[in-house]
């Protein structure tokens, strides 16, 4: 039988969507999801948190919660075990911010005026955003090799070895930290010392995957882009240092794949306690806006991909903050990891390419039709 009492919801307070997605189901208070206290709790029915907060029993323990979401795509912030013990029902949102992570590759290499036509890839992990490169580079027609031991029987697997001699490497394992296949310091110092010079290293997937303390010690010859960090919010200021494109753990955080996230979780929860479809959604996931940009280049080739690309979004521009963040904590001004959560907290909304147009051959002249179908896989209209 179908709820019909009003629920008591607790959310983080940077998940999107919130009233549309969830206010017709009762009342919602809102709290910072990195410090939660079970004194919060006391009184909620449903607990809706992203990455930050550690779902545990020491968090639920005597607490009438009975349904946990989770608006991001990985679990390894929710003791899943415990939650089952105690008839707890819980749900993750598995590939909502993909292609928010995927776009985020390609900015990045583009702000480090990185050509990747005709350059070699090697991803570690294959899961919802793993996979959903590995068909991107397929549409390009770029060669990729994947490194997995989930997933064997991917047609482009390799050893991981042969995975970090690749031109670029894009980290997206989950942090598992035991069983058959730990990926906790898989990217040890002696990993670290199989990039080959001139490569580009990406890591958007979790922070531990990497030992920070083994890269931060290296001399590295390769290029690092890191958006996550071991033990955040408290990164290495100087390991930032080190790195040639830092950002605050923003990967995923189009504002599309936001929305995405708590539209799964509002489905997961109407499965999980049998309750009626959101009447107040509407167009809740639309992440559309009349103050796009217009796209120009005089450009041709990769550099007028490379100008379009940063036009939508410009990662340097989340490392400039993240960079006098740190530069202010080290000079008497707010910590760094509560500086960390502000960038998450107050980051700007950043739409992702489907809902741009490339403007017309008659509009940019010099953009030849290769280009056009390129920017046409990654996502333009």
């Amino acid at each position: 039988m179908p709820i019909t009492t009003p629920l008591n919801i607790v959310a983080d307070e940077n998940i999107p969507g919130l009233e549309q997605w969830f206010g017709d189901l009762g009342t919602i208070v809102r709290a910072p999801g990195r410090n939660l206290s079970p004194s919060q709790l006391a009184d909620a029915d449903i607990l809706l948190v992203r990455s930050v907060t550690q779902v545990n029993e020491a968090l639920l323990a005597n607490t009438p919660v009975r349904f946990v979401g989770s608006c991001t795509i990985g679990t390894d912030h929710l003791d899943t075990h415990w939650l089952e013990q105690q008839g707890i029902a819980w749900s993750a949102a598995p590939g909502c911010n993909a292609n928010s992570v995927v776009e985020y590759v390609f900015c990045a290499l583009a702000a480090l005026d990185v050509d990747w036509r005709g350059r070699n890839f090697g991803i570690v992990g294959c899961g919802n955003v793993g996979g959903s490169l590995q068909r991107k580079l397929h549409a390009l027609n770029i060669q990729c090799k994947i490194y997995d031991p989930w997933k064997t029987d991917n047609p482009d697997s390799a050893t991981l070895e042969e995975v970090l001699q690749q031109d670029v490497i894009c980290l997206h394992a989950p942090l598992v930290k035991d069983g058959p296949h730990p990926s906790l310091h898989m990217i040890d110092g002696e990993a670290l010392d199989r990039i080959r010079p001139g490569a580009v290293l990406i890591s958007a997937g979790r922070g531990a995957v990497i030992d920070n303390h083994a890269l931060r010690e290296r001399d590295t010859s390769f290029t690092t882009v890191l958006d996550v960090w071991e033990n955040e919010p408290d990164m290495d200021a100087e390991l930032l240092e080190r790195v040639n494109l830092g950002s605050p753990h923003i990967a995923g955080y189009s504002h599309d794949g936001k929305l995405a996230g708590t539209r799964m979780i509002r489905e997961a929860l109407n499965q999980a306690l049998d309750l009626p479809v959101a009447e107040t959604a509407q167009e809740a996931s639309s992440a559309s806006s009349p103050e796009q940009p217009r796209l120009t280049t005089d450009k041709s080739g990769f550099a007028a991909m490379r100008e379009l690309l940063l036009s939508m979004y410009d990662p340097r521009q989340d490392d400039t903050r993240l960079r006098a963040a740190a530069q202010s904590a080290a000079t008497g001004g707010e910590s760094l990891p509560l500086a960390f959560d502000q960038l998450r907290k107050q980051y700007p909304k950043r739409l992702e390419f489907s809902h741009y147009t490339l403007p017309s051959s008659a509009q940019l002249p010099n953009l030849d039709q290769a280009v056009c179908a390129q920017l046409a896989i990654l996502g333009l209209k």
